[in-house]
Parts: structure tokens; C-alpha cells; sequence
């Protein structure tokens, strides 16, 4: 009887050491993608700072939209329209 203790005590041990290095393993892969994906997220944040720039953003606004700056020259003034009103004889309750 204590041997059969003795032998399940051990496939137990082995068992728990196999499963703690399997998570130890998991874990450890996890952590590398976690700073893998820090080290992307921190490089589109400089793309993303750089292609936001002011200078950047009027260079493709002249170029690919052909925009100008505005001045007094091109610039139009629109008048808001009128809304005609209705006198309070026709408005119904």
C-alpha cells in the first residue's frame, strides 16, 4: 500500500512539474509578444506623428488637392438666405 502511495505521489510530481513549465512557457511567450507589440505600437506612433505634421499636411493639401491659401482675392462671402416668415393669422394650433 505505501508503494502505491509512494508511485502516485510521484506520477503526481511529475505531472505538476510538466504543467508548471508549460504554463512557465506560455507565459514567458506571451511577455515577448506583449513587448514585441509595444515596440510596434511606440514605431506607428512616430509614423503617426510624422505624417501629421503641419508641414506635411499643407505639402499634400497644395499638391495632391490643389488647394491654395485663402486671401481676400479668391475668397467669396456667402449672405445667409432669408427665411420668409408666416404671419401668426395662418399658423394653425
Amino acid at each position: 500500500m505505501l508503494l502505491l502511495a509512494v508511485l502516485l505521489s510521484a506520477f503526481y510530481l511529475v505531472h505538476t512539474q510538466y504543467e508548471s513549465r508549460r504554463i512557465y512557457t506560455q507565459i514567458d511567450k506571451a511577455n515577448a509578444q506583449t513587448r514585441k507589440l509595444a515596440a510596434e505600437h511606440e514605431q506607428l506612433q512616430v509614423q503617426k506623428r510624422g505624417e501629421a505634421t503641419s508641414a506635411r499636411v499643407q505639402h499634400l493639401a497644395k499638391t495632391k488637392l490643389d488647394m491654395l491659401p485663402a486671401n481676400p482675392a479668391i475668397t467669396q462671402y456667402v449672405a445667409p438666405a432669408s427665411v420668409p416668415r408666416v404671419p401668426d393669422s395662418e399658423v394653425r394650433p
